[in-house]
C-alpha cells in the first residue's frame, strides 16, 4: 500500500525528538497511534524492523502511525532516561499527535522497551482505544500496574521470545484486568525472525477489532 510519510521535530522534555508520521494513502483515518521502539542502549531506534512492520500493519488498518526516536537516539536530543525519561518523551509525542488529530481517537503501540513505556503511560492516563504491547519483556521488573488497568491491552509475543518467554508471560497475563488478549506468533526469537509478515498481519487485524 502506498504511504504518505512526513518527517517532524517534536518538542520533548529533554530536547527535540526526531519523528516520522505515516498516514494511509486512501480512506478516512480511524485512529492515530504512537509507536515506540526497543531499548535505546541496545540499538533500538524507530527504524527497527519490528517497529517498521508494526507501523505498516497499523497503516493498513487505517491508522496514522507516529514513530519517533527516544532521547539520545538518532537525531533526538538528550540522554537515556532509564524508562522514566522515555515515558515522558512518549507523553510529548502523544500530545503532538493529539493536537495534529484532535477529533480522532488515539492508541499506543510499542515493541520491547517501547511496550513498557506505552503500557505505563497508557494505564496511567487512560483514554486510549487500545495499548499494543509487542515483545513485552518479563525480566524488566514488576508490572502490577497492568493488573488494574482497564484499557484494552493487546499482547503480541514470539513463541521463542528470550526476554518474555511463554512460561513467564502467561502467568503475568492471567493476572491482568480485562479487556485483554494475547497473540502468539511462531518465530525464532524476540525480534520475530521468521514471523515478521504474520506480525504485521496480526497487528492489522487487532487494530481494527
Amino acid at each position: 500500500m502506498p504511504r504518505r510519510i512526513e518527517s517532524h521535530w517534536i518538542a520533548g522534555p529533554a530536547g527535540r525528538l526526531e519523528a516520522l508520521l505515516e498516514e494511509p494513502e486512501a480512506g478516512p483515518l480511524r485512529l492515530a497511534a504512537v509507536v515506540c521502539h526497543p531499548h535505546p542502549l541496545y540499538g533500538g531506534t524507530m527504524h527497527n524492523k519490528v517497529v517498521y512492520r508494526m507501523a505498516r500493519g497499523l497503516r493498513r488498518a487505517g491508522v496514522a502511525a507516529l514513530r519517533f526516536n527516544f532521547r539520545g537516539v538518532g537525531l533526538s536530543e538528550g540522554q537515556h532516561g532509564h524508562l522514566a525519561g522515555e515515558t515522558e518523551d512518549l507523553r510529548a509525542a502523544l500530545a503532538w499527535l493529539r493536537e495534529r488529530y484532535p477529533d480522532i481517537p488515539f492508541a499506543l503501540a510499542g515493541f520491547s522497551f517501547g511496550a513498557l513505556a506505552i503500557t505505563r503511560l497508557g494505564c496511567e492516563m487512560g483514554g486510549a482505544r487500545w495499548l499494543m504491547a509487542v515483545g513485552f519483556p518479563t525480566d524488566y521488573g514488576p508490572a502490577e500496574y497492568l493488573e488494574t488497568c482497564n484499557v484494552r491491552k493487546i499482547f503480541i509475543q514470539s513463541t521463542h521470545d528470550q526476554f518474555g518467554p511463554r512460561a513467564e508471560l502467561e502467568p503475568v497475563f492471567a493476572k491482568l484486568a480485562e479487556p485483554k488478549e494475547l497473540i502468539w506468533i511462531e518465530a525464532v526469537d524476540h525480534f520475530f525472525a521468521g514471523g515478521l509478515e504474520e506480525l504485521e498481519e496480526r497487528v492489522r487485524e487487532a487494530a481494527v477489532r
